[in-house]
């Protein structure tokens, strides 16, 4: 699997690569700055991307844009974004065009290699990883609000699961329960969200999006 890297902070952007190699991924660009993404997006077509959300020169959101215009250009094009701290408003960019192959994960986490490996893998596979203290930020601020109120607390844990990218037998092992209880709570997330009978990796897509809603 082909990747792109992209971290301004040489030690950091160095780790990134040598973990992904040890788990038999190709880097085919390691950059520092938001041009060379650009660059290394639109002429090298990775397989996935993984980004950091602050990069030279504006030091701003350079990186997630980069990112969101080469999926632009590039519908579907897995990225992986990587942040110091949860900022909702870049999670819920991502998600905005329903079609997966995104992640967003606090930078912490990329030392627990197990759980970043999982969530490119995830991406990369066009589902969706999102950081789990994102997620516990949301539900604690859109718990009450509609449509989500209407969830019962434990589709509310599945919801959280969910949009952490894991399937129905993953969040059945978390949960204790079984593959038939998850789908049967899963079918009921969706219809309490309003999001009509399609393809489940795309109603799971919108459904986080649902979740990640500002109102």
């Amino acid at each position: 699997m082909r990747v792109v890297v992209a971290e301004d902070l040489f030690l950091l952007r160095d780790g990134l690569v040598r973990m992904l190699e040890a788990y038999d991924f190709e880097v085919v660009a390691a950059v520092e700055s938001g041009p060379e993404l650009s660059k290394a997006l639109a002429e090298l077509e990775p397989d996935v991307a993984v980004v950091d959300v602050r990069l030279p020169p504006s030091f701003s959101d350079e990186g997630l844009q980069c990112a969101l215009a080469a999926r632009r250009a590039r519908p579907g094009l897995p990225v992986l974004v990587l942040s110091q701290h949860v900022e909702q408003l870049y999670a819920r960019e991502l998600l905005a065009d329903g079609s997966g192959g995104i992640g967003y994960l606090l930078k912490d986490r990329v030392f627990d290699a197990d759980q970043f490996i999982d969530a490119v893998r995830r991406v990369a596979a066009g589902g969706t990883a999102m950081d789990p203290q994102v997620i516990s930020q949301l539900l604690d601020r859109r718990a009450q609000d509609q449509p989500m109120g209407r969830l019962t607390p434990r589709e509310l844990e599945v919801m959280e699961l969910m949009a952490e990218g894991r399937s129905n037998t993953a969040i059945a092992a978390q949960l204790f329960v079984t593959e038939r209880a998850v789908a049967k709570h899963t079918s009921n997330i969706f219809g309490k969200l309003g999001l009509p009978p399609s393809d489940d990796n795309n109603r799971r897509v919108l459904a986080v999006l649902a979740y990640l809603d500002r109102g």
